[in-house]
């Protein structure tokens, strides 16, 4: 398999080779960073909640950083969505942060400059999307 010179999916590439599931360590710092965010998950069920919540929000992420070809449409779907449960719109944001921060936590010394510029952007330019989704 080629690697991708997209930094974005190349971070997920080199987490996948060091970390079979990121969902606990995701939803772990989640709830450790935002702890209000842990009553918004039933416990009957909520494993599978989190891991398809995470797997949609990495393919949107996959499809804003790359081809656009209408995965990430369901940011905005999903802003309004948990507009709907309450869920303050920064912490809808802040967990695309929080993946990025579990990326570099799981990645350690492969966490290049060129990932984390990638990174920066993406988290700015996902959160004008979500501000305003066009």
């Amino acid at each position: 398999m080629n690697a991708s010179t997209n930094p974005i999916e190349r971070s997920f590439e080199l987490a996948a080779d060091r970390c079979e599931d990121l969902t606990p360590l995701v939803y772990r710092r989640l709830f450790r960073e935002r702890p209000e965010a842990q009553t918004m998950f039933r416990t009957d069920g909520g494993d599978l909640v989190k891991g398809s919540m995470l797997a949609l929000t990495i393919e949107a992420i996959l499809d804003f950083a790359g081809a656009r070809s209408g995965h990430f449409r369901m940011i905005a779907c999903e802003v309004s969505s948990h507009d709907a449960y309450g869920t303050q719109r920064d912490l809808f944001i802040d967990f695309f942060r929080i993946i990025r921060d579990t990326l570099r936590d799981v990645l350690a010394d492969e966490w290049s400059p060129a990932i984390d510029d990638a990174w920066q952007k993406l988290l700015i330019d996902i959160a004008a999307f979500a501000e305003s989704p066009a």
